[in-house]
């Protein structure tokens, strides 16, 4: 199983968080305020501690469950403590309208991680194309994105913990799309599936 760290406390901690436990992975809370990380540690179980921001997470796996606008500057604070760590960002840029990125640019918040992560850590994309409930009540694909086969190896590994189904879409460029695929989930809920009870997924045709 795996050893992860989760920097933030809000409802995608506390899913993530949970799922891990049960997974049978070690789990360590993160967040800038240590009573509410001691909360949600103590309501985890299964061993979970709490960590203190800013400090040297003790998982190989750091999930950074922050609303995307804190993610860089939240990588860039953490500096050095996060070396040959494996950053996992699953945060959405979403616009004010929920129907574009907040970025222009053809680039990701875990790509804009990648230039702020000190030497030896390698990041990849993953559980943004999920909603926090269909992931805590169903068994979704997960999608994820990152340059180093071993990083995403290691987070294939605990997204099988979970009970769950890992899809690679390629080097950390995917990013953007996997964004991209995020805002498509909303305009879905919106208009096509009209609710959002549902995941996007691989259906495979075998002869």
């Amino acid at each position: 199983m795996s050893s992860v760290s989760i920097i933030g406390t809000g409802n995608m901690a506390r899913t993530i968080g949970t799922l891990a436990v049960a997974g049978g992975n070690t789990v360590e809370v993160m967040g800038r305020d240590h009573a509410k990380s001691a909360d949600l540690a103590k309501s985890l179980g299964g061993g979970t501690t709490t960590g203190e921001w800013g400090a040297v997470p003790a998982g190989d796996i750091v999930i950074v469950a922050l609303l995307f606008d804190g993610v860089v500057p939240t990588v860039a604070h953490y500096g050095d403590a996060l070396a040959g760590k494996v950053i996992v960002d699953i945060s959405n840029p979403f616009n004010a309208t929920f129907d574009g990125l907040a970025h222009r640019e053809v680039t990701s918040i875990a790509q804009e991680v990648a230039k702020v992560a000190p030497a030896g850590a390698d990041v990849v994309k993953g559980f943004n194309t999920v909603f926090r409930h269909v992931l805590e009540n169903g068994r979704p694909d997960i999608f994820i994105a990152g340059d180093d086969a071993r990083a995403k190896a290691a987070v294939e590994a605990f997204v099988k913990s979970l009970g769950m189904r890992p899809m690679d879409a390629g080097g950390l460029k995917m990013a953007h799309w996997l964004e991209g695929a995020g805002v498509l989930t909303m305009g879905l809920a919106r208009h096509g599936v009209g609710g959002w009870d549902f995941s996007l997924g691989v259906t495979e045709l075998r002869a």
